[in-house]
């Protein structure tokens, strides 16, 4: 019986056959596994390097699975979720893996893919099989940065990271310094969000987010997931909410939805990216580009922009009708319970869309045009820019006009249903009486924002350097930490249990006036929920930023997987990995400005009676659960997600102030901007 761990050693340096060091191990490969070039000097290449090993690993020759759909998919080509062909090769590969009887099938398996499927490809359907296996559930996936640091990583670096590998031995090498905003000039207004489109814990939140709710695959299970469209949905809105809070901050307006696929996309992108796997520079989108139908051949996509228009003009019939149609005519009321899980999964085409015949792959097939706005006919033989990736789509501004106008749809159905009445916001008896923020350094009631430099280990993912661990350093946003501090008045002569819920939004829309209402609720990004016992009379709760149920530590964000690590064996191990889809703590706070930002911190405490869900979380991660759920558990808060804020207001509210019910309050807080750089120790 191999170790599982050994699976993990397959992730090291992707693009090397598999009979090179991985670690400190050598797999000891069958000659019959070796690829075609290696095959007829097998044992001198084994003997080569099985003498520098510290550990040789066994790989059986077992009889093997057919390959040959996802070997279809070249070695050097791109690979993406959104394009139909790839994410059915992709389907079946993870089919394949999860099909293996036991961890040494696996491993033989997959030791045999390596070397002849796409890296790509072969790193995404590993990663879901792992996670979703029973056996191989406690295992720590390696980030996508480690293994495919190109992905998020300025090119020139590269050279230099080899550079230093090649000439200065482990322990005494330097980190790469990443330039700070490498993409653009102070001329493109948009690149003043370099750092939250370009964020290596943002884009590796989205790439975690799909690789735990992949919206295809032959097993249902693994997509079938609880609240799964509705997650889709509220993920992807406190994304949008996140980034015009940042435009905002930035003296920007929120962003333009997308609504007019005919219509020249104003914002250009460079993404300064290469790609190692398909040795290709990856392209960038000229200003004023258009989208075209598109025609190629090579990815079997023929496709006319009108197909996605017709798509959106059902779903918003759907929508404004009150019910979908499923393939045998019946209809699917979207009812103020389950219609925004049901449109989620209609909106992104999951495999459990009702009809994706009738209402097609709208989500999808945007990233998929807007990806190939440079060669949508494939003349130019050019693939896919940053849009086709889950791994890179967030650097691109377009992302956000997008998913701006896919939120539309859903607050469509949203306003469709009735406001929250007094009655259903308020808990008896319990009353929030004040709210305090103390932040290090700061006077009450006042954050401060920073830049922060952190170092990422690339070793895992530089293909034919030297061994040992090399490091580039890049700069991202940080807060300094606060503590919430809530007093809560419980007037009856019981304990009660209450749902905390803060959120935050700007005080002020773009012309500096007091916002409505109906603009701020969605401009509220959740910033924690928990559950607190209120005992009789007053209670003053603490609460630390570290501990939000909106992101996971820094130390899970870029995997440094000895710091945080649970003790080996506990059912808090097993859970260790799905701990990784969740927001990066250094982005909870909005950037701010240098004078202050005025914004509205929002408590509410929630009858939890009434949102409690039944079901045992003990060794579970939930720690993340807002954005991420919780692993094979039903989503931990009965309310709809976003709530109280998933709805317009009853008749009478147009300020924050009107809205307030007893158990609510609202406390104004600065949000300062400091100019100043300092490095993570």
């Amino acid at each position: 019986m191999i170790h599982k761990k050994n699976l993990l050693l397959l992730y090291d340096r992707p693009r090397e056959p598999i009979f090179m060091g991985k670690g400190k191990a050598i797999f000891d490969v069958p000659d019959n596994y070796l690829t075609d070039r290696y095959r007829p000097i097998g044992p001198e290449i084994q003997n080569r390097f099985g003498d520098q090993a510290e550990e040789r690993i066994p790989v059986r020759s077992i009889a093997l699975p057919d390959l040959r759909i996802p070997m279809s998919l070249g070695r050097q080509e791109q690979f993406s979720l959104f394009i139909p062909r790839h994410r059915k090769i992709a389907a079946r590969l993870i089919d394949i893996f999860m099909g293996m009887r036991n961890i040494d099938d696996l491993q033989s398996c997959a030791v045999f893919a390596r070397d002849r499927i796409n890296p790509y490809l072969f790193n995404y359907a590993l990663s879901v099989a792992l996670l979703h296996r029973r056996d191989t559930k406690n295992l720590d996936i390696p980030s996508i940065v480690e293994v495919f640091p190109d992905k998020y990583i300025d090119s020139k670096v590269f050279e230099q990271v080899r550079e230093e590998a090649t000439v200065v031995p482990e322990g005494m090498r330097m980190p790469i310094v990443i330039p700070k905003d490498f993409t653009a000039s102070d001329l493109d207004e948009e690149h003043r969000l370099w750092y939250f489109r370009e964020d290596i814990g943002v884009n590796l939140h989205h790439w975690h987010w799909h690789l735990v709710y992949p919206f295809d695959a032959s097993n249902r299970a693994i997509v079938d997931k609880d609240r799964r469209g509705e997650l889709f949905y509220y993920m992807h809105s406190q994304l949008i909410a996140r980034y015009n809070f940042e435009r905002l901050c930035n003296r920007l307006q929120r962003v333009k939805r997308l609504n007019n696929l005919r219509e020249p996309i104003a914002e250009g992108y460079f993404p300064k990216l290469d790609s190692l796997v398909a040795s290709r520079t990856w392209p960038g989108r000229v200003d004023n580009a258009v989208i075209k139908d598109l025609n190629r051949e090579l990815d079997q996509i023929k496709q006319d922009v009108a197909d996605v228009e017709r798509w959106i003009d059902r779903i918003y019939e759907a929508v404004h009708q009150g019910f979908v149609v499923d393939e045998s005519g019946n209809r699917i009321f979207l009812d103020e319970e389950k219609g925004i899980d049901v449109l989620g999964n209609i909106i992104e085409s999951s495999i459990l869309s009702p009809n994706r015949q009738l209402y097609g792959d709208m989500h999808n097939a945007g990233h998929v045009f807007l990806s190939y706005t440079h060669d949508p006919d494939h003349r130019h033989l050019e693939s896919f820019g940053v849009m086709g990736d889950v791994a890179t789509a967030m650097r691109d501004p377009v992302f956000y006009r997008w998913h701006a106008y896919i939120d539309d749809i859903f607050q469509e159905h949203k306003i469709k249903l009735s406001p929250y009445s007094k009655q259903q916001l308020t808990f008896e008896g319990i009353s929030v009486t004040g709210i305090a923020v103390k932040s290090e350094g700061a006077p009450d009631n006042v954050m401060h924002t920073f830049w922060q430099q952190s170092d990422v280990d690339l070793s895992r993912g530089m293909d034919f350097v030297p061994r040992g661990n090399v490091y580039a350093r890049f700069t991202h946003l940080q807060h300094a930490p606060f503590i919430f501090t809530i007093q809560i008045d419980n007037d009856s002569d019981a304990q009660r249990m209450g749902f905390v819920r803060i959120f935050m939004a700007p005080k002020n829309d773009e012309r500096g006036q007091p916002m409505l209402f109906r603009d701020q609720r969605l401009f509220m990004v959740e910033m924690d929920k928990f559950l607190v016992a209120l005992r009789p009379g007053s209670n003053r709760i603490r609460r630390r930023s570290t501990e939000s149920t909106v992101t996971i530590p820094f130390e899970r964000t870029f995997r440094n997987l000895d710091v945080g690590r649970p003790e080996a064996g506990t059912p808090q191990e097993e859970a260790f990995n799905f701990c990784g889809c969740g927001w990066p703590a250094h982005m909870l706070v909005p950037k701010g400005l240098p004078e202050g930002f005025p914004t509205e911190l929002f408590v509410m405490v929630s009858d939890y009676e009434e949102d409690r869900v039944v079901q045992d979380l003990v060794g579970t991660c939930n720690d993340a659960a807002s954005y991420c759920g919780v692993r094979d558990r039903l989503y931990p808060d009965k309310k709809a997600m976003g709530y109280p804020f998933d709805r317009l207001a009853r008749t009478g509210v147009d300020r924050l102030a009107t809205f307030l019910t007893p158990n609510m309050a609202v406390q104004a807080v600065n949000v300062i901007h400091i100019d100043k750089t300092v490095q993570r120790t």
